[in-house]
């Protein structure tokens, strides 16, 4: 046993140090690999693992390089790398997570979030995330942690967060210098006329301003004596261009609200398209990547950090990632919060990762997944099949088993045996499910799964059967509990019809019985109920499941 801990020690140590955290279930199929003989007795193996875990996690960081540092260097398979980056070399690549915190993250965060910190880690360099907050309209602290905290339960160590709105004041000055320079402008026209004039490739009086009035307007903007929507800075650029979002496009904007972070300091906020290529070259990004509607927009990005002569990072794009049938945007969920059509925004139908927590989705899962995906710019709307298909894999050599019968049926068992199995013991009677109960014929013979053989004599609302002894047979083999506990499974399907509206049948209820020993199970931990799926413990009092797959 001292080698199996030996071992276990080992790899808990090495996923800590590369992850910031180890992870039982990402130790368990090493050590499995090293120990076959280990996988015997699942139940006290993991405990096992999940102890080591916890020890080596709560070792400061300077004790956990010192440990590692101790360790056989491991020898890894010649793999080709993941993603060629061009331009990307060796210790230098920074990339950047930018999420808007306007709402909870989903897996479409995930995919980016791993993109950035998966092409960092492969050229040695790091990930920098940048909280892109200039829209105090929509944005809350509370979306900020359960941004962080989707990050953290998906495994990508949390660098020190940066703030867009915390470098208001030199947006200001850019914004000032591009006005002096004659490449920027305060637009006091209506916003259907301007428009109007963008998509007819006409100019605004006020393109024709001199530098000094464009100053003088821009410190009324920022005195408060525009309100909103009455004056917008707008970049001058090429009204004729065949791509239209170099036609003047707004570099910043009024926007009364208090901010989550700086109150009312500011009224003028930059947009995306200003303050995301100056922070990307100020904060020494390398390599921006962003889903590819903002293709377009790749001309004004270099257009305005060549205006200040500033490092211009590579931009590559990729294809946004959604579910079949499953709404992920924002405005599409919170009508739904709010009218209750499900229960909040962990509901295990949503592809939030908090929902995708609560369902029993592992990380590991989601991240082959969403890797699988590259930077292909290939629109793809896969089911949530293939997702659940990378869960199935990755749990079937981990979760423990019991024995669970959905919409129960007595079966009354003449000449039962007692038997122990587990904590359930049968004799004369056991139950099963309802679907297996209106499988069975009368006469025949079937078995009791790792139990015993029985003929079935009667069907009715119970079923009567005899004993019918012990050796193993082929033909059914039917799941079965005695008097177990009562609890319930949630079955979370589409949460929309192939049309976009809500399905209301898209959550199934189980209720049935599970096996005495399910007690001894955890708050939050995946089960496999046998001849059922995977399940995650959603409550104890009263016992409640999510399916997982």
């Amino acid at each position: 046993m001292a080698s199996l801990d030996s071992s276990i020690r080992k790899h808990a140590i090495r996923n800590a140090h590369e992850y910031g955290k180890a992870n039982p279930g990402n130790i368990v199929g090493k050590v499995i690999n090293e120990f076959p003989d280990s996988k015997k007795d699942m139940k006290s193996l993991m405990k096992t693992i999940t102890e080591v875990c916890k020890e080596i996690n709560a070792l400061p960081k300077e004790k956990l390089e010192k440990e590692a540092a101790k360790l056989p260097k491991e020898e890894k398979k010649a793999e080709k790398s993941g993603f060629d980056i061009p331009g990307a070399m060796q210790g230098t690549v920074v990339t950047r997570f930018p999420p808007e915190p306007s709402g909870y993250p989903h897996i479409g965060h995930a995919k980016a979030a791993f993109i950035d910190y998966e092409v960092a880690k492969q050229y040695g360099g790091k990930m920098l995330l940048r909280f892109d907050d200039t829209n105090p309209e929509k944005e809350s602290m509370e979306y900020v942690d359960a941004i962080k905290e989707g990050l953290s339960w998906l495994g990508i160590p949390l660098p020190k967060e940066t703030y867009t709105s915390d470098y208001m004041p030199t947006f200001y000055e850019y914004a000032k210098t591009m006005m002096e320079n004659g490449k920027a402008y305060v637009c006091t026209c209506k916003a259907e006329d301007v428009s109007k004039g963008r998509e007819q490739a006409r100019p605004c009086p006020c393109r024709r301003l001199s530098g000094e009035e464009n100053l003088s307007r821009f410190n009324s903007m920022l005195k408060g004596e525009y309100g909103e929507g009455e004056a917008i800075v707008r970049y001058k650029g090429d009204l004729s261009a065949l791509n239209t979002v170099m036609r003047d496009p707004t570099l910043m904007r009024i926007l009364e609200s208090p901010h989550y972070r700086q109150g009312t300091k500011f009224r003028v906020w930059p947009s995306y398209d200003f303050g995301a290529p100056i922070l990307d070259s100020i904060e020494g990004v390398t390599h921006a990547f962003r889903t590819k509607e903002y293709e377009l927009r790749n001309e004004l990005y270099y257009a305005i950090l060549k205006e200040f002569n500033m490092r211009e990072p590579v931009l590559m794009e990729f294809s946004r990632l959604s579910i079949k049938n499953a709404p992920i945007s924002k405005r599409l969920i919170t009508p739904l919060v709010k009218d209750g059509k499900v229960s909040g925004w962990d509901d295990p139908r949503l592809p939030t990762l908090m929902a995708l927590r609560r369902r029993g989705i592992l990380p590991a899962a989601i991240r082959a997944f969403v890797l699988s995906f590259g930077f292909s710019k290939v629109e793809s709307e896969p089911s949530w099949e293939k997702l659940l298909s990378e869960n199935r894999k990755m749990l079937d050599p981990v979760a423990p088993h019991f024995f669970f019968v959905p919409n129960p049926v007595k079966m009354k068992i003449k000449g039962g045996k007692k038997k122990k199995l587990r904590e359930m013991e049968a004799a004369d009677e056991a139950w099963i499910s309802g679907s297996d109960a209106e499988s069975l014929e009368i006469g025949e013979t079937i078995r009791l799964k790792d139990l015993y053989n029985v003929k079935i004599e009667k069907k009715g609302k119970e079923i009567s059967a005899s004993y019918a002894g012990d050796e193993i047979q082929k033909g059914k083999k039917i799941q079965w509990v005695s008097q177990g506990l009562r609890c319930e499974v949630l079955r979370p399907g589409d949460l929309l019809t192939p049309s976009g509206e809500y399905n209301p049948a898209s959550m199934r209820i189980d209720e049935g019985l599970c096996e005495n020993s399910i007690h001894s199970i955890k708050d939050g931990e995946i089960v496999q109920f046998e001849r059922y799926g995977f399940c995650r413990l959603d409550s104890k009092k009263p016992l409640r499941f999510v399916f997982s797959c």
